[in-house]
């Protein structure tokens, strides 16, 4: 056990090679190839594993992450469909994870034809009974869509919708610990009230223009300190 789980996001495979330019299912198998090198307990992806949502596009990226796929949870992104989603990864679909002291609790943040998200009154209620029927120390948060600003040239107006809502859910509670997120193709961290805040690089591309494609690998101590590595190939 190392204690420590990786996040992938928006690897927006489709059923051809080239999604805006950049070959995702290369760059997925790059960074898959990458993954397997390393000693983590669990993985995450965080929306958008599709482009357009076909079910042999699940199919297609299920083979290039067979090699990383133990102890695997997935988070619906506003490119997938969640059908089909759903019905590739019926064992992993928000599934719960949970890592010595801490636990992994995932939200669906998607809208229906929307870019941006939301997370409804009954998905709020129940990440509130999640967080509370807990028996780990320490929990982080992860959904699809930016709960804050990114600071960048990203456009907010693409984000989660009802922030304030989510905080005022999660505030009432002190062993939350981060929140992980991907949707902007941007690694970044940012703090509030002593929670930790992660944004994941894409593995097909970067909305900067960057070459480079990404993941984050978080180590987790036992006295509730998160901490990140984004990794670049």
């Amino acid at each position: 056990m190392t204690n420590s789980f990786i996040q992938i996001s928006d690897s927006h495979i489709d059923d051809e090679k080239k999604v805006w330019g950049a070959d995702s299912q290369k760059n997925l198998s790059s960074i898959v190839n990458s993954i397997t090198s390393r000693n983590y307990d669990a993985l995450i992806i965080s929306g958008d594993l599709s482009h357009n949502g076909t079910a042999s596009s699940y199919s297609l990226l299920k083979e290039i992450i067979k090699p990383i796929s133990v102890n695997l949870t997935i988070v619906p992104g506003n490119h997938d469909n969640k059908l089909n989603l759903s019905s590739a990864f019926s064992q992993n679909y928000l599934t719960t994870l949970t890592i010595a002291d801490w636990e992994i609790i995932s939200m669906d943040s998607v809208q229906d034809n929307k870019t941006s998200g939301l997370l409804t009154k009954d998905e709020l209620k129940l990440l509130a009974e999640k967080i509370l029927a807990s028996t780990k120390k320490f929990i982080v948060l992860c959904l699809h869509h930016p709960p804050i600003a990114m600071d960048s040239d990203w456009d907010d107006k693409k984000s989660l919708e009802n922030s304030d809502d989510f905080f005022n859910t999660i505030d009432q509670f002190s062993n939350i610990k981060a929140v992980i997120w991907g949707h902007a193709h941007q690694g970044s961290e940012f703090n509030r009230n002593d929670v930790k805040l992660f944004s994941c690089p894409s593995t097909a591309l970067q909305f900067n223009g960057s070459e480079m494609i990404g993941y984050n690998h978080y180590n987790l101590s036992n006295e509730g300190e998160i901490n990140c590595e984004t990794v670049w190939l």
